[in-house]
């Protein structure tokens, strides 16, 4: 590997950008691939099965060629709001999925360390936890707590900052609410709709180990989809 491309392999890292390094192994001749960029007379005939393994964010050699693809993806963050028994489970699905994780709620009583040991988490309203959180197109809301002077506030910076999952707990009627309250303040039916609400897949389950699977479920599956 040239060392120009490794540099600039650093600098991506560290500006967190999404890219692919794809290397002929028999050559040893290696490039940054990135999502709308062309690639050389080298790898450009494989540009299909390169193109295919970095949207499944998978590592590998495209079949019959020495040509091996390492994707490197943006962490994706899971903000969870409410620190509900749900998101006990939730969490330690999340965790194992290696999702970056974050738990806000303001009720101090609710976000312990000592019920969510070693997650971060962050004990003030969402208008002002959002400001200790970075976050872009690959953050995902969780709002659990059915209070909306908690909830409302997160799904609105999550509405207006383009997360790409936003999901919120409660019956139809609930999320029917919800939405009323949206587009009173001033939210279109498009972002609304947004919403998974109620949120996760259909599992039939109601005890809050089989909730916390069904969301993390749906979450899995709107990450893939990408």
């Amino acid at each position: 590997m040239q060392l120009k491309t490794l540099q600039e392999i650093i600098k991506k890292k560290e500006n967190k950008s999404e890219f692919a390094i794809v290397t002929n192994l028999t050559t040893g001749n290696s490039e940054i691939f990135e999502k709308g960029k062309s690639l050389s007379k080298d790898f450009e005939k494989f540009a299909d099965q390169i193109n295919a393994f970095f949207h499944s964010k998978k590592n590998g050699i495209i079949e019959g060629t020495d040509i091996f693809v390492e994707s490197y993806i943006r962490p994706i963050k899971v903000i969870i709001v409410g620190a509900v028994h749900i998101a006990q489970y939730l969490v330690n699905f999340a965790s194992s999925l290696n999702f970056e994780i974050s738990v806000i709620d303001p009720r101090g009583y609710f976000a312990t360390e000592q019920r969510f040991p070693n997650m971060k988490i962050i004990n003030k309203w969402p208008d002002e936890a959002f400001k200790e959180i970075e976050t872009n197109s690959n953050t995902a809301l969780i709002a659990l707590t059915h209070d909306p002077k908690i909830d409302d506030p997160a799904l609105q910076h999550a509405i207006k900052n383009k997360f790409y999952y936003i999901g919120a707990l409660g019956s139809k009627k609930t999320h029917a609410n919800r939405c009323e309250r949206l587009k009173e303040a001033g939210f279109s039916d498009k972002e609304i709709n947004q919403i998974h609400g109620p949120i996760g897949i259909k599992l039939g389950g109601r005890a809050a180990p089989e909730i916390a699977l069904s969301i993390i479920a749906q979450l899995v599956a709107e990450t893939y989809k990408k």
